[in-house]
């Protein structure tokens, strides 16, 4: 999150002032966890009270934003919408990316979210081994038991990390599962230190996940790929890792490509 009240992009010469505060409010917003008081916005936007009043009333009208009953401020649901047809279109930029993956590992690669407390998995492109690994896109799973769960958590600082392995409990999905927050911390750690995440039957017996992050990306995601242990062995894993690692640099780039028109 950003400590600082500097706006997050620079107002172009033809760009509207009040459009752009408006969504650096909306980023704050989900920063701070989606409810925020006036007084917090104005303390991190640097934005006066009545600007941001003038501007949170406007929100609110067109359902973005909502004011509770103890008078904060939280994000509204006609961002679902958005959100959801966002989601689907990443998944469509990515595909190309993810296919790169397949031709060149044979394996089944997958990307995914980090969506509240829980792993969401926006595309995938399956292997054409006739023994692969299948997620279905839309699936939900606790992050703490898959690879791209922990690509994803590494990102994390461990108080949040810990915060939210409280609310899912950690339950097993297999017997290899990490089960405790101080294991599941040494794990990240590990993570942060390779560049790299692994599943190693976690999730499925007999499955083993590769995952990195996608560096810089507008929203936290990951890309993995996803086979059987006997074919992500430790010298695939050698091979792999910088590909992902390379795809995952590439579709960020893709991501943030945008296109100005006059």
């Amino acid at each position: 999150m950003p400590s600082s009240a500097e706006p997050r992009t620079a107002a172009s010469s033809g760009g509207v002032q009040s459009l752009e505060r408006a969504f650096d409010l909306l980023e704050r917003m989900a920063d701070a966890g989606g409810e925020v008081g006036l007084s917090e916005l104005s303390a991190s936007s640097g934005l006066p009270l009545p600007t941001i009043h003038r501007l949170m009333r406007t929100l609110v009208a067109c359902g973005y934003v909502r004011q509770q009953p103890n008078r904060r401020y939280a994000l509204g649901p006609r961002l679902i919408r958005l959100g959801e047809s966002s989601a689907r279109l990443l998944g469509t930029w990515a595909r190309p990316h993810l296919a790169r993956l397949v031709e060149e590992t044979g394996e089944t690669a997958n990307m995914a979210l980090l969506d509240g407390d829980e792993v969401v998995y926006v595309a995938q492109v399956p292997s054409r081994h006739s023994v692969r690994m299948f997620t279905e896109v839309g699936r939900r799973v606790l992050p703490h038991t898959t690879g791209v769960g922990k690509a994803l958590l590494a990102q994390s600082a461990d108080d949040e990390v810990r915060a939210l392995l409280a609310r899912t409990g950690m339950p097993a999905a297999t017997e290899k599962t990490i089960t405790t927050p101080d294991g599941f911390l040494a794990e990240l750690a590990r993570v942060r230190e390779s560049g790299f995440a692994m599943d190693d039957n976690e999730q499925e017996i007999g499955v083993r996940c590769l995952a990195v992050p996608v560096p810089d990306s507008p929203t936290s995601a990951a890309i993995s790929i996803s086979g059987p242990s006997g074919r992500v062995t430790e010298a695939a894993t050698e091979r792999i890792v910088p590909l992902l690692q390379v795809v995952a640099a590439e579709l960020s780039k893709s991501l943030a490509a945008t296109t100005v028109t006059a």
